[in-house]
C-alpha cells in the first residue's frame, strides 16, 4: 500500500468526524430548549435515537461525497 492512500484515508476519517461533530452542534444550538448531554445521562432513548439518526445521516452524505 502507498503511503498517500493511507495518509488521505486518515485525512477523510478526521474530516468526517469533525463534521459529525459540526453537525451535532448545529442541532444543539436550534434546539436550545433540550439538553442533549443531560438528556442522554438520564437514560432518554428517544434522545439518543435522535443523536445516532444525526451522526448516520452526516455519515451517509460524508461517505457519498467521497465515492
Amino acid at each position: 500500500m502507498q503511503l498517500s492512500i493511507i495518509a488521505l484515508n486518515f485525512a477523510y476519517a478526521i474530516l468526517g468526524v469533525t463534521l459529525m461533530f459540526i453537525a451535532y452542534r448545529v442541532i444543539d444550538k436550534l434546539t436550545p430548549e433540550v439538553n442533549f448531554p443531560e438528556e442522554l445521562r438520564k437514560g432518554n432513548i428517544a434522545v439518543a435515537i435522535f443523536v445516532a439518526a444525526i451522526f448516520l445521516s452526516v455519515a451517509m452524505v460524508v461517505a457519498g461525497a467521497l465515492n
